[in-house]
């Protein structure tokens, strides 16, 4: 189900990925989306995808990250995206838990993700056990 893809680029559906979970508020371009991505490829972090027979279902991009303040290094997910007609069933649940055990094997002891208030995503999170680590507040003026 699960397959490992360590070089390449980014998805075609990622800037559908950066939509969902932005909530909208991001529309970037594919080439947009390749200039987010392709660093990160090139630093280690890789995908994992979720396949049926043929059929791509979703993926994670994990790697490695640092807090800019204590220099920590930890796990991050970058990104999580489940095609429409397999959401509902589990897919993202496994999704996670895989790549929480990839980076686990990878060496870190921490995982660490970016999610946008109100995105329905987070109440996953938290079953998993993930918890609040820095909150960004905003205001329009």
């Amino acid at each position: 189900m699960f397959a490992r893809k360590l070089s390449g680029g980014s998805s075609p559906l990622t800037p559908q990925a950066l939509f969902d979970g932005t909530l909208g508020e991001a529309k970037p371009s594919d080439e947009k989306a390749k200039q987010l991505i392709e660093p990160l490829l090139q630093k280690g972090s890789y995908y994992l995808i979720a396949t049926e027979g043929n059929h791509l279902m979703g993926w994670i991009l994990i790697g490695a990250s640092q807090d800019p303040l204590t220099e920590k290094i930890y796990g991050f997910i970058y990104e999580l995206f489940v095609l429409e007609e397999f959401r509902g069933k589990g897919m993202a649940r496994k999704l996670i838990e895989a790549g929480i055990e990839h980076l686990k094997q990878d060496g870190y002891s921490e995982v660490r993700l970016r999610v946008y208030a109100g995105n329905q995503a987070m109440k996953l999170y938290e079953t998993l056990g993930f918890k609040h680590h820095t909150i960004i507040m905003s205001m329009n003026v």
